[in-house]
């Protein structure tokens, strides 16, 4: 957890994901669909690479859970 560009990254990305899938849900608006086309091959990989962030960024929570066990004994 101590590479700070990594996790600033994957945050930054994950947001855009966040953003993306409040467009969909309010607006029924995709905008990664409508900047690389519906399914196409690179919209497909920007839905991975945003999965993938948000999958790394689970790691987050084993990292405050370990901090707050040290604090505690």
């Amino acid at each position: 957890m101590d590479n700070k560009y990594l996790n600033c990254t994957a945050l930054t990305i994950a947001i855009i994901g966040a953003i993306n899938w409040g467009l969909i849900g309010i607006f029924r608006f995709d905008l990664v669909a409508f900047i690389f086309g519906n399914m196409s091959w690179l919209s497909r990989i920007v839905y991975i690479v945003v999965a993938l962030c948000g999958i790394y960024l689970l790691t987050f929570y084993m990292h405050l859970f370990d901090r707050g066990r040290s604090v505690e004994t």
